[in-house]
């Protein structure tokens, strides 16, 4: 019998890293999301993991950066209110359907599984850590701006990164 697993939102972070202006990196985390696992066993191999973020919840401790994030140049968060994660094979590294800007692409993400424990209330947790990366034009997501020295404003690769903890159900 499979054993269901919901996010503790609480113990849990999403977060994006993508170059500006070809020298550094810039962070941002989204602060709404969701997921849920399902497994036949604690090893969590060939479980199911589905969940999303809410577009409209992108930070990156810059106001009107995040608005442009949230408009037509990126996520239009309004047309695309949700980012969404459906895995396809679960086995040390989960590969699965990754929809954006409203385009489905197969990704793979690198997982760190740390394993289960009790908190002091008497749940059982399992935590994990993800990370892999995505080409923005691959979802749509074009707009950029050529720099006066070559180059562009904002690179087509963006990293993602999770600290995921789930309690047992």
């Amino acid at each position: 019998m499979a054993t269901k697993w919901q996010l503790d939102p609480t113990h849990s972070e999403i977060t994006f890293k993508v170059k500006h202006l070809m020298i550094s990196n810039i962070k941002g985390e989204f602060t709404k999301f969701n997921a849920e696992v399902e497994s036949e066993d604690d090893t969590f191999t060939n479980a199911k993991v589905s969940g999303y973020v809410e577009t409209d919840s992108v930070f990156t401790n810059n106001a009107d950066r995040d608005t442009h994030l949230k408009g037509s140049d990126f996520f239009n968060a309004e047309a695309n209110p949700k980012i969404t994660w459906e895995s396809t094979s679960f086995n040390g590294d989960v590969t699965g359907n990754l929809t954006l800007n409203g385009i489905t692409k197969p990704i793979t993400l690198e997982v760190d599984f740390g394993g289960i424990n009790t908190d002091p209330w008497g749940n059982t947790k399992a935590g994990f850590s993800f990370e892999g990366k995505i080409k923005r034009s691959d979802f749509g997501l074009t707009w950029n701006a050529t720099l006066e020295t070559g180059g562009v404003m904002v690179s087509e690769e963006v990293k993602i990164a999770g600290e995921l903890q789930f309690v047992k159900q």
